[in-house]
């Protein structure tokens, strides 16, 4: 409150409202039942928002199966940080999860061990990680989003879900742009899942994996561009939190007797990379355009491609949190970031 004088005899009081806070940056990070991740969460949970440990799965019947590591419990309660853990289709079953989404009974039971599982871990809120859904399932999923946010809500906790990014509605051009988009991305209609859940993380990292040619994990003017077309759609920004990698990729050719010579690609640690390019005397190159470090050389007369996510790289991603407005950000995974990131 501050008091004025208008005249000699005359005063007033003015009630002046606190300046208001911009939102703070929500910060989600992944871990897996390996220890290496677990460790990761239980020293930076300070620096962490929401932990969502991907541990549990359904069944073909629409049971939940799986435990949280006591120790990611207690130091997440310990420290304030919010238990949101995953509910998936384990292995990203496709036949799995069409069976949940159609077959009455499985979906009953599936809803219903939903709020239980909110209901007996005391959880914050559950995350769906539900992937490799066939878009013919699309319609049978966004419905069964919108039953499982009234039951879990019932429950006392919020539900979001992880959702598979896409820069527009066309499947594109070649077989493979085809098989992607109706087995991965296009089953995901964003705007009726953000008018019903808590919020979606959208995952723009995995734009290049081990089934496509080397390549930016999750490359900037892509990432712009599907952030472009989710937004397009109506979905409210404060709904997104932005999925950024923090695993590298590294391209190296194999041969398996049942599949014979070929080119692999692996997700691997920041700390993995750094071995690789000593091991080969090489020193990675920065890439302005997509934003991340990249390095290529050749072993035995092959080359081999490696695309890092270092510090740099997070810190462009975690921009876009703040130049487009959105709630947060979504990281996987705990255990194979740059340790830099935590500065």
């Amino acid at each position: 409150m501050r008091i004025f004088r208008l005249h000699r005899s005359v005063w007033f009081a003015l009630v002046v409202a606190p300046p208001v806070s911009a939102q703070p940056i929500e910060a989600l990070w992944y871990s897996t039942p390996s220890e290496q991740s677990t460790q990761a969460f239980l020293v930076h949970a300070s620096r962490i928002s929401i932990v969502s440990p991907q541990v549990f799965g359904f069944d073909t019947v629409g049971g939940i199966h799986g435990s949280l590591d006591a120790r990611v419990v207690t130091t997440a309660r310990a420290r304030g940080v919010k238990l949101v853990p995953l509910v998936m289709n384990p292995g990203f079953d496709q036949a799995l999860m069409h069976r949940v989404l159609t077959v009455s009974s499985a979906r009953t039971n599936a809803i219903h061990s939903l709020a239980e599982l909110c209901r007996d871990q005391h959880l914050d809120g559950i995350q769906f990680d539900i992937e490799n859904v066939h878009v013919s399932d699309r319609d049978a999923f966004t419905s069964f989003v919108r039953e499982s946010v009234d039951s879990v809500h019932h429950a006392g906790c919020t539900l979001s879900a992880a959702v598979v990014p896409r820069t527009s509605d066309d499947p594109g051009p070649t077989s493979y742009h085809r098989w992607i988009y109706d087995n991965w991305r296009g089953v995901y209609d964003y705007k009726a899942l953000a008018d019903t859940l808590d919020f979606m993380s959208y995952m723009t990292y995995a734009q290049h994996t081990g089934g496509s040619p080397a390549g930016p994990v999750g490359g900037f003017p892509w990432i712009k561009a599907c952030l472009d077309f989710v937004l397009s759609l109506g979905v409210p920004p404060q709904k997104i939190s932005l999925g950024i990698p923090s695993y590298s990729d590294y391209w190296y050719p194999t041969w398996e007797w049942r599949n014979g010579p070929r080119m692999s690609g692996s997700d691997i640690s920041f700390s993995k990379g750094e071995s690789l390019l000593v091991q080969h005397g090489q020193k990675a190159r920065w890439d302005d355009t997509q934003k991340a470090p990249f390095a290529m050389w050749e072993n035995a007369g092959v080359f081999e491609h490696l695309w890092l996510e270092d510090a740099r790289a997070f810190a462009a991603k975690r921009k876009l949190v703040s130049d487009y407005h959105l709630r947060g950000y979504s990281v996987w995974v705990l255990g194979l970031e740059d340790a830099r990131v935590w500065r």
